[in-house]
Formats: structure tokens, C-alpha cells, sequence
């Protein structure tokens, strides 16, 4: 559906197109149905061979497009998963996808927290590599016994293959071992007055029972399946769904979004958003056959609902959960007005077409040092963080944030530009006139048009209005307008800050490995574990150096060292 100014404002999929269309011309609205009725002008269809391609392109289009009437979850991330090492040192790491073959996958978690706290769990009770480098000496994980110590000790495959064997067991489940065997060494330690050891171990008992308790096995058999319920109130809808994996439940996740149009169909895409960002299990349960029939089109899973025995239980479980999320929801005064409402406001107060795409720009360094600069995007009044950018300032004058602007301003838009992607309605810079004006002369010398606009400060530094190039300040009366702008500037900052102290940090520990191409972190281990100090690397010559590394770094490295 198109506006009047050729905007796309909501993408669906129907079977039955007519039936579909229909729905929401030929009975009465209300709410934001009702506004999307009155704002399209004309439709575009685009006819596919399946429901399953449809779904694909429906997604697509609505991550291309950001339409004003598609709801979107929030958080676009891929769910966690923890990574054990196929091969070699044993290590555990935290990965946002399952493609990298050199590892086994347990999750995928709901939640990062669940997953890095399973994690420093494990690192606690086994012996794992912690160093992603290994060092030429051990370190403090080797005095706690919580590390085989690779750096000094030649580790042998059967040690690490029952190693990597107790941690897979551990992930699936199967810790009472592990319990005993601490007790026994808790009940030592405290016989033998050794109270502080006592008590680390008793703290790594209740972790684990605790852990045991969160993942209780309600699934006897071991299947992989996603458990779905919502409930609605007052305009607002909410999903929640609890993950197993094995049999074991991983962790809950809910959402709360506003109200549109048919419930199964809002439930079905909000589904269909969720396995964006996991695989599908072998199982999707949820109380409405509705949601079901739509589901099974689509997903590979088989998709059913229940009306008894555990598995019922299980989905009221989730209907509490979706019941608790509207109460917190409602409760904790979060419910915001309508953000898009604000939008429209801020375009009328500027007097421009209403900016629902927004980017927002800011600068940091400390005294020139590790310039950086930083984008964020905002459509609907929501964060896009897929859109976010980090911009490395390369001109020399890097005290200079005028000028850091127009690098910033120039290089990203020349991009979006020559690539033929998607404007922003509006942008907005932190700082005053004339960061303004050097924005609006990066656009120009590049011939783009969006408007510019700065959020100005007053004498105390707190932001107080909005400023166009020309000087005009625009007040802003409406707090909640304001409010939202303010947490804009906030994440724009926040974003520019982190990305700064990380640019910072990396300068303050470099490496002479740094300077030779072709020398990543694999080759490095490698020089490291064969040549431990940097007396005996430049003793090596480049023949010694060529059996672990190509020739060219060989001569490169032996270069750098000798001069």
C-alpha cells in the first residue's frame, strides 16, 4: 500500500487477495487501521508461486521499505548460542549464528545473560582455554585450576576429547556428577578449615542447581519444539513463547506490540519474524488452530495446537507469561503515546513531510586522539540498529569537528547515493549552527537533498530546542516529543562514546604483529607457540619462518623485526 507521496506504508500477504484487501475497506476501523485506510492512495501486487515464498518476500520488502504500519519486533538480533570447539584446545565462546562447522551448537538461548552466565558457569568447573592468544607463561585460571595451561603443557587428544566430552554432557543437562563431586570437595575443604574454598564451591553448587531449576526437563522426550501463547488487552497484543531444546527449556522470551488488524494474522508474522532470527525447531505449539493453519503453510515444522495432558500445560504456562507481559507492560508506565503521533508532530513543527526515517549524527575523540564518528537511524520512532554506522575520521585535523561532520556527512551519503538505497526523511546533528551548516555543505557539494536540522543547547548545555541552517530555533512545547528526541541524542552519543573508548583501547595495546599483513590471530598463536619471546622470533630466519607462514609474511615479519 502507497501513500500520496509514493511511500510504501504497510506490506501483507494474503492467499486471497480480494478477501484479504477487502477486510479492511468493507467494514467499519478504528485506530491505526483505520489512519492506514485513509493514507493509501494506490497498491502495488506482486503475485508469487507459494506461502512460503511469499513469507520470504513479505520480509524482505518490510526490511527494505520499514513501512509505517507493519508492527516489527524490536530487537533484530540473532539469538545466542553457546560454541564448543570441535578440535584442539577446548574453549567455549558466545556466537549469534550456527554456521561455522569448527563448532557444536547448544541453544539457541532467548536471552545473551542466560548464555554467558552458562558460560562463565562451565569456565568455573572445567578446565577450559580461557586466552584467546596463548600467552608465553601461565596465568591466574591455571592457579585456580580452571585452566589445563596450553601455553606451558603439551595437552594430549584423549584429555581434551573427555574434556570436550563432560562439557557437552554438562550443556545437555547431565551435571548431577558434577554436583557430587563438588559436595565431596566443598565437605573436604570445610573439614580441613579451608572456610573461603568451602564456600566457592557451595556457590558453584547453587549456580548449577539453580541453572537445574530455570531448565527444568518438562519434555521426557528430548524433542526440539517452541511453545506459543498471547493475549491481548486494550489495543495491545502480547506473544510469548518458551524455547526447549532436548527436552530442556532454555529460557521464556515475551513481546508486547500494539494492536493491528486480525489477531491470528498479527500473531502468524510476528512468528514468522521470530524465526528470522533462530532455526526452526521440530515442533510449534500454540493455543489457536487459526495460527496454526497459517503457520503450516510456511514453516517446515509441524504445527499444532493442544488441548490436554503436559504439553497444555506448558501453553497456559506461556499464556501466563504473555498475561504477566501485558501486566508489566501496563504497569510500568511504558506505554508511551504513540511515537509516530510525535513524528508527525516534529515534521509539522519543522514544517516537512513527516521524517519517519531519522538518522542522527555525533563526533568523539579525546584531544584529536581516536577520532570517530557515529550514525544512528530511528524509523518510527523506534531504533534501527542494522542501520547503525561507525565512521573512522581520516582527515588529519581531527580536533576539528566541523570538519569530522562534513567527512562523516559525505562519505556515507556519496554511498548511499551511488548505491541507489533509501534516504532519510530528516537528519539531525548534535551540536548548533554551525555543525549544521557544515552538514548541509556536505550534502550540497554531493548534490543530495534532506533536510538538516541540529538539536540546540542553551547556556547550561542541556538541549532545549531544534535550529535550522538559517538560524531559526524551534522550541519544543510537547514533552514527550521532546523526551523522545533527547533519547535519540542519547543513543547517538552512547554510540559514538563506545565505539571511541574501543578505538581508543585498541590503540593503547599494539602489537608489532599489527604492521605485517596477512598476519591475523591464527598465524599469530602459531609464532607464539614456537617462538615464545621476541629474542628467539628474531633469531628465526626467514627459511625457519616460511614452514609455518607464507613466504611473503615470512620476509615481511623478518623485515620489520631487523629494522
Amino acid at each position: 500500500m502507497h501513500d500520496k507521496n509514493d511511500t510504501v506504508i504497510y506490506v501483507g500477504k494474503a492467499k486471497d487477495l480480494q478477501k484479504r484487501v477487502s477486510q479492511y475497506f468493507l467494514r467499519p476501523q478504528s485506530g491505526k487501521v483505520f489512519k492506514m485506510v485513509q493514507n493509501v492512495d494506490y497498491f502495488e501486487t506482486i503475485i508469487v508461486q507459494n506461502e512460503k515464498e511469499a513469507l520470504v518476500l513479505e520480509m524482505n520488502l518490510i526490511h527494505q521499505y520499514y513501512p509505517r504500519y507493519n508492527i516489527l519486533l524490536k530487537d533484530g538480533s540473532h539469538y545466542p548460542y553457546i560454541a564448543i570447539k570441535k578440535k584442539g584446545d577446548v574453549t567455549l565462546s558466545i556466537k549469534r549464528n550456527n554456521k561455522d562447522k569448527n563448532y557444536e551448537y547448544f541453544g539457541p538461548f532467548p536471552n545473551s545473560g542466560a548464555a554467558y552466565k552458562m558460560v562463565n558457569l562451565i569456565n568455573k568447573v572445567y578446565p577450559l582455554r580461557k586466552c584467546r592468544i596463548i600467552p608465553t607463561s601461565v596465568c591466574l585460571y591455571y592457579h585456580l585450576g580452571q585452566c589445563l595451561a596450553p601455553c606451558i603443557n603439551k595437552i594430549d587428544d584423549e584429555t581434551y576429547n573427555e574434556l570436550r566430552e563432560k562439557v557437552r554432557s554438562f550443556l545437555k543437562g547431565n551435571n548431577s556428577d558434577v554436583i557430587k563431586e563438588l559436595k565431596a570437595k566443598m565437605n573436604e575443604a570445610s573439614e580441613n578449615l579451608e572456610f573461603e574454598l568451602a564456600k566457592e564451591y557451595k556457590e558453584l553448587i547453587d549456580s548449577i542447581e539453580h541453572i537445574n531449576t530455570s531448565m527444568t526437563v518438562e519434555s521426557k522426550d528430548k524433542t526440539d519444539r517452541d511453545i506459543f501463547a498471547y493475549s491481548t488487552r486494550n489495543g495491545y497484543l502480547a506473544i510469548a513463547f518458551l524455547i526447549y531444546r532436548n527436552g530442556m527449556l532454555l529460557g521464556k522470551e515475551s513481546h508486547v506490540v500494539e494492536q493491528f488488524g486480525d489477531e491470528d494474522e498479527q500473531v502468524s508474522e510476528l512468528i514468522s519474524q521470530l524465526y528470522e532470527r533462530c532455526p526452526e525447531p521440530q515442533e510449534v505449539i500454540i493455543n489457536d488452530e487459526k495460527v496454526v493453519e497459517e503457520l503450516s503453510s510456511y514453516l517446515d515444522a509441524s504445527v499444532y495446537s493442544v488441548s490436554k495432558g503436559k504439553l497444555y500445560d506448558l501453553v497456559m504456562s506461556a499464556k501466563s507469561n504473555a498475561d504477566n507481559a501485558l501486566d508489566e507492560y501496563f504497569l510500568s508506565s511504558k506505554l508511551d503515546s504513540d511515537k509516530v503521533a510525535l513524528i508527525e508532530e516534529l515534521g509539522d513543527l519543522l514544517h516537512i513531510n513527516t521524517p519517519y526515517h531519522i538518522e542522527l549524527f555525533d563526533n568523539s575523540h579525546l584531544q584529536g586522539s581516536s577520532p570517530v564518528g557515529a550514525m544512528v537511524a530511528y524509523i518510527n520512532g523506534e531504533p534501527a540498529k542494522n542501520l547503525y554506522r561507525k565512521f573512522k575520521i581520516e582527515h588529519e585535523e581531527a580536533r576539528d569537528d566541523f570538519k569530522s561532520m562534513n567527512e562523516v556527512i559525505t562519505r556515507h551519503y556519496s554511498r548511499l547515493k551511488n548505491e541507489n538505497k533509501k534516504m532519510p526523511d530528516l537528519i539531525l546533528v548534535d551540536g548548533g549552527l554551525p555543525q549544521v551548516e557544515s552538514a548541509t555543505k556536505a550534502l550540497q557539494d554531493i548534490e543530495v537533498s534532506i533536510p538538516v536540522y541540529g538539536l540546540y543547547k542553551n547556556d547550561k548545555h542541556s538541549t532545549s530546542g531544534i535550529i535550522d541552517v538559517n538560524g531559526e530555533i524551534y522550541p519544543i512545547e510537547n514533552k514527550k516529543l521532546f523526551f523522545l528526541l533527547t533519547r535519540m541524542q542519547d543513543e547517538v552519543h552512547r554510540f559514538a562514546i563506545s565505539f571511541h573508548k574501543e578505538k581508543r583501547n585498541k590503540a593503547m595495546t599494539v602489537s608489532i604483529f599489527d604492521e605485517v599483513k596477512g598476519l591475523g590471530n591464527k598465524r599469530r598463536e602459531l609464532l607464539t607457540r614456537f617462538y615464545p619471546d621476541i629474542t628467539s622470533l628474531k633469531n628465526a630466519t626467514v627459511e625457519e619462518l616460511s614452514q609455518i607462514l607464507p613466504k611473503d609474511v615470512s620476509i615481511d615479519l623478518y623485515n620489520k623485526l631487523h629494522n
